[in-house]
């Protein structure tokens, strides 16, 4: 008979544990000065006066209108977005076709540019010096200097992240469930809703987080179309800044704490879904 002993356990790795506590105070180091201490700043500047004026300075006519600016412009550019990733998720990964790769790239491209070169050509295209521009403005419908340019460049930003999540997702799953759906006669519309969309939910809903949280804070492209006209078209991160530059610190803080305060919900609902989203994809290895 075979001798069956039990495998003495190894540690996975072999650095001294002077070295693996060094590099874990590092860690928590540089995550306590880049992390850490700028939210304890931000909340204690805003609760300086305290909790009364902190909220009083969010009944600011200005400061409501940006927060409605900046949830109208999630609110529609989001939706969009998790539509487009969707189809384009979609058509990548359960069709071949010539330019794929090409597509892909373009998908990465708000990746590589900078918001402010973004927001500027969308001034160029649609400011009123431009033809396209002069005719809306000329028809009542200005997309620079006004909300919709500010979805617009919102869009540019923010549309790669739920293409991104769903492409390595549906690739892993294949085409084979699909396949005996429409082989078993059921349409296009009813294989989606009924074979793809629940083994996509997780991803799904992981990369509209993300997308929210970028719609969100955005800044820098919105900056360049919005022109920054105070009650109009000022988000809550151009909010912020003027706030600052007034030498309202207590309404910049405060502000700036209530992104702060979404940005943690945010991680934590991010945690939760890359917890599940694991699930899923060890379930879909284990099915394949």
């Amino acid at each position: 008979m075979t001798d069956i002993t039990p495998t003495r356990w190894r540690p996975a790795t072999t650095e001294p544990a002077l070295v693996k506590w060094s590099l874990t105070g590092l860690c928590l180091a540089v995550l306590t000065v880049l992390l850490f201490a700028p939210l304890i700043a931000v909340f204690d500047e805003a609760l300086r006066r305290g909790w009364a004026f902190a909220l009083a300075s969010l009944g600011d006519p200005d400061a409501q209108s940006a927060i409605r600016l900046t949830l109208v412009v999630a609110a529609i550019s989001v939706p969009l977005n998790a539509a487009f990733g969707i189809a384009a998720a979609w058509a990548i990964t359960k069709f071949d076709w010539r330019g794929k790769a090409w597509v892909i790239t373009l998908i990465d491209l708000p990746f590589s540019v900078s918001p402010v070169v973004a927001g500027l050509l969308f001034v160029l295209m649609f400011g009123a010096n431009s033809a396209l521009g002069g005719w809306l403005v000329a028809n009542g419908f200005p997309v620079v200097f006004a909300v919709p340019g500010i979805v617009l460049a919102t869009m540019f930003i923010t549309f790669p992240f739920v293409a991104r999540e769903l492409i390595p997702v549906m690739l892993e799953q294949g085409r084979a469930e699909e396949e005996a759906a429409l082989t078993l006669g059921a349409s296009g519309w009813r294989t989606f809703l009924t074979v793809t969309l629940p083994n996509i939910r997780w991803a799904l809903l992981y990369g509209v987080l993300l997308c929210n949280a970028r719609a969100m804070g955005e800044f820098g492209a919105v900056a360049v179309v919005s022109g920054k006209i105070r009650g109009q078209t000022t988000t809550m991160p151009l909010m912020i800044e003027m706030f600052y530059n007034e030498y309202l610190s207590v309404a910049a803080f405060t502000m700036a704490s209530v992104l702060a305060l979404l940005a943690l919900v945010t991680l934590t609902l991010k945690s939760a879904l890359e917890w599940r989203y694991a699930d899923q994809l060890a379930a879909t290895h284990r099915h394949h």
